[in-house]
């Protein structure tokens, strides 16, 4: 199980943050300085990735990446206004806010890594496309068979030398079956 990030982690992240990036937007600054001074708040924050899967979150970006300066998202509702959010985070203090940061190798830091959480809201299957599925289907398919070719041509090594023609024609069949499997894949 997860450990829950803690309220003292969750302010040095921010505060780290805060004194490595320059922020796209202002309010950005404000909102996090405001949630680094209200540790009840803080302790209701989830830094997560896929922040618009979420019921309420915000997407705050540092220069130096495309991602766009800042959003808000509200059940199907998404808003640029940093000061509508801030009124929503001072009048829900009791509400989850989940938080993506964007920032230049944001997957490669530490200290980001250190207060990321799984977002609860992502469907099973949200990374994966149908290419990458069809690819590991295939994959898992060719090594099995190929694993089974080695099995029956061991198992065929075996019938020779026990001079069990019955059990050798068997396997030799299967192999065939299995050779001809393989050509799907191109693997033989």
């Amino acid at each position: 199980m997860e450990t829950p990030i803690s309220v003292n982690e969750k302010k040095e992240f921010v505060r780290w943050f805060l004194n490595h990036y320059q922020l796209k937007k202002r309010e950005s600054v404000w909102i996090l300085n405001y949630l680094m001074n209200h540790e009840s708040l803080l302790s209701y924050v989830c830094f997560v990735e896929d922040v618009k899967l979420c019921p309420r979150g915000m997407e705050i970006t540092a220069q130096g990446v495309k991602d766009p300066p800042f959003r808000f998202y509200k059940g199907q509702v998404m808003t640029n206004d940093a000061e509508k959010s801030f009124h929503d985070l001072r009048m829900n203090q009791d509400e989850p806010i989940y938080i993506q940061m964007n920032f230049e190798n944001a997957h490669q830091c530490s200290m980001y890594a250190l207060v990321l959480e799984e977002n609860p809201y992502l469907p099973k299957d949200h990374y994966v496309n149908d290419n990458d599925r069809q690819e590991a289907d295939q994959l898992l398919s060719s090594s099995l068979l190929l694993f089974k070719k080695q099995e029956l041509e061991k198992q065929i090594d075996e019938s020779l030398q026990s001079g069990d023609q019955h059990r050798f024609c068997e396997l030799a069949s299967s192999l065939g079956e299995v050779n001809e499997a393989l050509k799907c894949y191109q693997l033989e």
